[in-house]
């Protein structure tokens, strides 16, 4: 039997993205109103994953993105607009991940410039 410490014991409660909270969990963690985790799921703004049964499962990173969700829509923003912004948001990490690679890229052309170059 592994020790609490063993690195190789993962559990599910340790994994940020495993659904493990069903929506009466979640709302009442955060407040909210089950309807209005449902709705969310019908609007394609928070999709947790489904059991067996249909019942809706969220993991921790789902839960952030509720409440995030919900001070926007706390702010007035409908569901639509929360929706694109998350899309636009997603849009942005990916295009900073791109340009990060793109200047290690150029880093390392640089570098292999100078090394041949002798400077």
């Amino acid at each position: 039997m592994s020790s609490p410490s063993d690195d190789t014991t993962r559990l599910p409660v340790d994994d940020a993205h495993a659904p493990l909270y069903s929506v009466g969990q979640v709302a009442s963690m955060l407040r909210l109103q089950q309807a209005f985790l449902r709705r969310l799921d019908e609007f394609g703004v928070v999709r947790p994953v489904r059991t067996s049964g249909g019942q809706r499962r969220y993991s921790r990173v789902e839960i952030r993105r509720v409440q995030y969700v919900a001070e926007l829509a706390g702010e007035g923003m409908t569901l639509n607009a929360i929706r694109r912004i998350l899309e636009l948001e997603q849009q942005v990490r990916e295009l900073e991940d791109e340009l990060a690679e793109a200047r290690r890229q150029i880093r390392d052309l640089q570098a292999r410039r100078r090394a041949r170059s002798g400077g």
